[in-house]
């Protein structure tokens, strides 16, 4: 039997991206702003995750511009969505002691 431990995926260890990913499964697509607001960052801390987030495939990123202003929002990928929950089940089965 796999040691409970060893499920959890070394990306989810920082709180920060733990948020990012929660607020993300919940909402189809979020802005930097938005997210930076939610989880009460600066832009130089959520960017830094945004970009392990990013490059593990977990999310994309979409720019746009509204006006003469740039836009970034993120969305969960599917990939990032099946490791996400894979994570969260190993947090459940932790705590559980399954």
């Amino acid at each position: 039997m796999k040691n409970p431990i060893e499920a959890l995926n070394k990306i989810f260890d920082s709180r920060i991206r733990l948020g990012v990913m929660s607020v993300l499964t919940v909402n189809e697509r979020v802005s930097f702003n938005e997210l930076k607001q939610l989880l009460e960052l600066t832009d130089g801390n959520l960017a830094s995750h945004l970009q392990t987030l990013e490059q593990a495939e977990y999310i994309k990123v979409q720019k746009s511009f509204i006006g003469r202003k740039t836009n970034t929002t993120y969305m969960i990928t599917d990939l990032g969505r099946q490791h996400f929950k894979a994570h969260l089940d190993a947090l459940e089965k932790m705590i559980k002691g399954i």
